[in-house]
């Protein structure tokens, strides 16, 4: 038994936080933002709307898309760091609210590599025979931990939430390899200080995603006995489009085959994947058949890679 992706959904909040309004509340500029970054908007999260009201939204896309019932779901998983609140979970949370009462329901942290940590976790679930369909959410409102003063990290990140439903497929079809790792001793260089607000040294953590990244790409895909020539799309984590480059050179592939929305959305942490692969196979980037890599790195140090063929 293959476990696949069934279906997708993406929510985004409606408020857009240009570079041009960042431009009058720290010291920076649209030039400097779009150059080193790729970044020309983002979008905002109302006070009133947390985390599980976005991951909710995504999720109902996701099921609606996959044709799967609430009382059809057996887990739910949501990757985030940024909970509504310590407990309880925001999969709970969303378990009460989308009706899915027979679903188990946790939370997975492992910032923005969160989303293939999901993933896998779902595989070996479904792969099992111990469940049939899981739901993974990756969701952030990461406004609420930016500090709006320092604009070596303000400029970054915004707020947003894709799903997937997962499921037996074909035998053709499905994950076929992944990798999963971490590296304590990089805490010092991404975290959430004591003022609850995101600290990142952008030299050390740029180094570290530049290797990874390109190198966890390529393993997966060697893993399952194939080449770079036979990936068909890269959907990188959105954080940064020299990193986001950097991979996509370890490919070799060219630049249409490389998912790119860090000019909409900025970096959304675990949101960034779900969301670039939701918009990807609704406008046919990603068609049935495509061997599909998703690989991506966060606090932690935390990274993954997914290699999967489309389709059910």
């Amino acid at each position: 038994m293959n476990a696949g992706i069934l279906g997708t959904g993406h929510f985004v909040p409606e408020r857009i936080l240009t570079n041009k309004e960042l431009e009058e509340m720290v010291d920076t500029s649209d030039e400097w933002i779009r150059t080193r970054t790729g970044i020309e908007e983002r979008r905002i999260a109302p006070d009133d709307m947390n985390t599980s009201d976005m991951a909710y939204e995504a999720a109902k896309n996701a099921m609606e898309e996959a044709d799967v019932k609430a009382d059809e779901i057996d887990l739910i998983l949501v990757a985030t760091v940024t909970s509504d609140m310590g407990f309880p979970s925001v999969a709970t949370q969303i378990q009460a609210r989308l009706g899915a009462f027979k679903a188990a329901a946790m939370d997975v942290s492992a910032a923005c590599a969160g989303f293939m940590y999901g993933m896998v976790t779902g595989k070996q679930f479904i792969e099992a025979g111990t469940y049939k369909n899981v739901l993974v959410v990756g969701v952030e409102k990461l406004s609420k931990i930016t500090n709006w003063e320092d604009r070596n990290t303000c400029v970054l990140f915004g707020d947003g939430a894709g799903a997937a439903v997962m499921g037996p497929v074909s035998e053709n079809r499905g994950v076929l390899s992944f990798e999963l790792g971490a590296d304590g001793r990089g805490i010092p260089h991404l975290h959430q200080t004591e003022e609850d607000v995101i600290y990142m040294n952008g030299r050390e953590v740029f180094k570290f995603a530049v290797r990874q990244m390109g190198e966890s790409a390529l393993n997966v895909v060697e893993k399952i006995g194939l080449t770079k020539n036979d990936v068909d799309y890269l959907i990188p984590h959105q954080a940064n489009i020299r990193i986001m480059e950097a991979a996509r050179e370890k490919l070799d592939i060219p630049v249409e085959k490389m998912s790119k929305k860090i000019q909409k959305y900025g970096n959304t942490s675990a949101a960034s994947i779900p969301i670039a692969l939701s918009e990807d196979v609704k406008s046919g980037n990603v068609k049935d058949g495509d061997l599909v890599v998703l690989v991506g790195f966060g606090g932690g140090l935390t990274w993954g890679a997914v290699a999967f063929r489309w389709g059910k």
